[in-house]
């Protein structure tokens, strides 16, 4: 890509910013929120381009419309994508130049995202060959599902179609962004089901209470139970043991959706462009073999 001195500058000559659309997750940013934040910047600053960052989840999000006022970025990174993502339907109305981390499912959308149904499939047939039979997802809130969030629904879709595949027993989870809440989860898990033997999760932020849940329940990982996620971040670096998971490529997610923007920027007419990445599930010591039969009482 060439972005000379006056590519990306606004209608005034003045701006040279791209803007990061970024609502937290709950009251606060988590740290791996806050790696996106970071690396974002790092790759616009690599491009000679200063980075806004502001939240707004909804269209009239007063932190949306003060970025989107007299043009004070030539473009933006929108985040937290829902599946009808109304942000995205705004700015393709006003012709503004914008690219989505995740899929909002609108055909004029640039974006890039991680393939969240083949990696959550992946995640089932990794535990059904360990011999686990009957297996949890542990989603995000139920604010967060409800709102569309696009990546919840596509990690459940996932999971259903490898259930389904596999002819195995599997059930879905909503749970809140924290300890306690994955602590409340388990227990519904094994309430539910108590020959459950392993679950998939992509609610990092509740993994410590899932551990601790497993703990007070007498269940040992991997020995009695195996803990799954889709990405790995910095609270399954915490855990011990480590957690089974793909590595969240977040360095390359950034460096795509700012690259794509400035595409965006140099070429207006150009055809949409979609990146999708599909990170492998690295082997750690979370998973182990299962029961030997679907129906094994521990």
């Amino acid at each position: 890509m060439n972005h000379d001195a006056t590519a990306g500058t606004g209608p005034n000559g003045r701006t040279r910013a791209l803007g990061l659309v970024f609502p937290p997750a709950g009251d606060h940013y988590t740290p791996t929120q806050l790696e996106f934040v970071g690396r974002v910047a790092e790759t616009a600053q690599a491009y000679d381009y200063d980075l806004l960052l502001t939240t707004g989840r909804e269209v009239g999000d007063p932190p949306f419309q003060r970025i989107l006022a007299g043009r004070r970025v030539n473009g933006l990174i929108l985040m937290e994508i829902q599946l009808d993502d109304a942000r995205a339907t705004h700015l393709i109305e006003l012709g503004f130049p914008f690219v989505t981390i995740g899929q909002s499912g609108l055909d004029k959308t640039w974006w890039v995202d991680m393939d969240w149904v083949a990696l959550s499939r992946a995640c089932v047939r990794h535990l059904a060959d360990l011999g686990h039979q009957r297996i949890a997802f542990v989603n995000r809130s139920q604010e967060f599902f409800e709102s569309g969030y696009e990546s919840a629904h596509r990690g459940l879709e996932g999971f259903n179609e490898g259930v389904a595949e596999l002819g195995l027993t599997g059930r879905g989870y909503l749970c809140g962004d924290d300890d306690t809440e994955g602590e409340a989860c388990l227990r519904r898990i094994l309430q539910d089901d108590p020959a459950t033997s392993a679950l998939v999760t992509m609610n990092e932020a509740s993994l410590g209470g899932i551990y601790r849940g497993l703990t007070r329940a007498g269940r040992v990982v991997p020995r009695d139970f195996s803990v799954l996620g889709l990405v790995c971040g910095p609270w399954a670096a915490a855990v011990t043991p480590p957690l089974t998971a793909a590595d969240e490529p977040i360095d390359e997610i950034c460096r795509v959706a700012v690259e794509l923007l400035l595409e965006r920027l140099d070429d207006p007419g150009a055809a949409p462009r979609h990146v999708v990445l599909r990170p492998l599930i690295s082997i750690r010591s979370s998973t182990g073999p299962g029961p030997s039969g679907p129906d094994e009482e521990f």
